[in-house]
């Protein structure tokens, strides 16, 4: 699968290379979301070093750190058993006085096998690189630590970066570019499953989304059988508790009452968990839209925001028993039965970026700062945004179904409206209908007379 999709990351590092002077650049990300790939990309015409740390001794990774310098510059006299320390290394590379990149990849090995690594690195920058021609990159899938050295206030590099990047999976437009050969109901099937992540689309590619859940997730062996465990203990000291908060959350237990309830931890454990779950953007808390101050609001409930952890936790581990004796048709047919339910869920998830979407390539003035869903005990929304500026607001209602939408959806959704307390009172009102199967004639034609926004999957009628 060709490299695409990472425009703005490639003009961002373009740029930061233009400028002709010292950089230190920390690109961080979930795992397997295409940090090295971006980076390789990126350095591939331009003179570089590559380092990939990995979890051996500090005095390991220097030698082959040495290594590569060595090889670059085409020094034999480096020292065998390569450099004292890091700060002769990169007191060595200034001297050079090139204009070079130093890719350091898998940063968070580094930090892990030397715990001060992160002062040294301060050290040489603020005596040595600051004044070269170096062009830093530090890469770490580990969100935490890379926040911890780099990123936070009273981290030890803090100050010193010269930009930032926060790698994010594809969205699903993106995806359809990935796929331009699938009809959107194949493609919304494989993000319902695997997400954004490239390496787990490239497993897709040449397959429909049930071959390759066949093949490639339910089959013992395969990667993405156990990648969620692998992830999980890479990233967690104590991955068996969080499987229960996750498998807790599978089970339709949103509320943080309803989680407690389900795992038996107290109520500051759970919270610290789905915190650093959050961070490690596997799950999300979701706050109704509308409210004033979010991070007050008891409405706030927990999902989880990752689709192939959600997957995996609804399919996989739900069904170990089965898959460990083979028994993989089985699962495909337990798989076939909920997948309605997961592309319905997702067509909510994406609504927003199809709206988006087609108001940026109409150019239309009809922007929204903020984006989300709607609730209270009586009912939800599927889709609310907001413009404060222009007391503007827009409702939309999303439909998975088989029969197209017709003018009770619409009224349904007009009357739930009236329940949103937001805004003035000569509040701006727009609303949008998204549907797998169409509209009816009605709704056609009243859409026209009241102007509403029709979206037949992610097309605008």
């Amino acid at each position: 699968m060709k490299f695409i999709n990472r425009q703005f990351e490639l003009d961002f590092l373009s740029r930061k290379w233009q400028e002709d002077k010292a950089q230190m650049i920390i690109i961080y990300g979930k795992r397997r979301v295409g940090k090295t790939e971006l980076s390789v990309h990126f350095i591939k015409n331009i003179p570089h070093i590559y380092f990939l740390c990995e979890r051996i001794a500090p005095h390991k990774q220097l030698e082959k750190f040495t290594k590569a310098v060595s090889e670059y510059f085409k020094d034999p006299f480096l020292p065998q058993e390569g450099f004292k320390d890091w700060e002769t290394a990169f007191r060595y590379i200034a001297g050079k006085n090139s204009r070079m990149a130093v890719v350091i990849d898998e940063f968070p090995y580094l930090v892990e096998s030397d715990r001060g690594i992160a002062s040294t690195f301060q050290k040489a920058w603020d005596l040595y690189l600051k004044t070269s021609k170096v062009y830093l990159v530090l890469l770490g899938s580990s969100i935490s630590m890379m926040e911890e050295t780099a990123l936070f206030y009273k981290a030890p590099l803090y100050g010193r970066r010269t930009g930032q990047l926060l790698v994010k999976p594809f969205k699903f437009m993106d995806i359809k570019e990935m796929f331009p050969s699938k009809n959107f109901d194949e493609i919304l099937a494989t993000y319902s499953v695997v997400g954004g992540i490239p390496l787990y689309l490239e497993k897709f590619y040449k397959k429909n989304y049930i071959e390759g859940i066949k093949d490639d997730i339910l089959r013992k062996g395969e990667p993405l059988y156990e990648e969620v465990e692998f992830l999980l203990r890479e990233e967690l000291k104590e991955p068996r508790n969080y499987f229960v908060i996750l498998e807790a959350i599978s089970l339709g237990k949103h509320k943080i009452s309803e989680i407690i309830n389900e795992t038996g931890f107290d109520k500051g454990t759970v919270s610290r968990y789905l915190s650093i779950l959050d961070n490690l953007q596997i799950t999300k808390k979701e706050i109704p839209v509308t409210e004033k101050i979010p991070e007050k609001s008891r409405k706030g409930i927990y999902i989880i925001d990752d689709n192939f952890f959600n997957f995996w936790f609804r399919i996989v581990f739900r069904n170990r028993s089965l898959l460990e004796e083979n028994k993989v048709s089985d699962v495909v047919k337990i798989t076939e039965n909920i997948m309605p339910e997961l592309l319905a869920d997702n067509y909510e998830k994406i609504s927003k970026d199809i709206f988006q979407k087609y108001v940026f390539e109409k150019k239309m003035d009809l922007r929204f700062e903020l984006y989300g869903r709607w609730w209270d005990k009586n009912g939800e929304i599927d889709l609310v945004a907001l413009n404060r500026e222009r007391n503007a607001i827009l409702f939309g209602e999303v439909k998975w179904s088989n029969k197209p939408v017709g003018i009770d959806i619409y009224r349904k959704l007009k009357d739930k409206a009236k329940s949103v307390v937001w805004g003035k009172d000569n509040r701006r009102q727009y609303f949008c209908l998204f549907s797998k199967s169409g509209f009816t004639s009605e709704m056609l034609k009243l859409a026209k007379k009241e102007n509403v926004y029709l979206f037949h999957k992610d097309l605008y009628l």
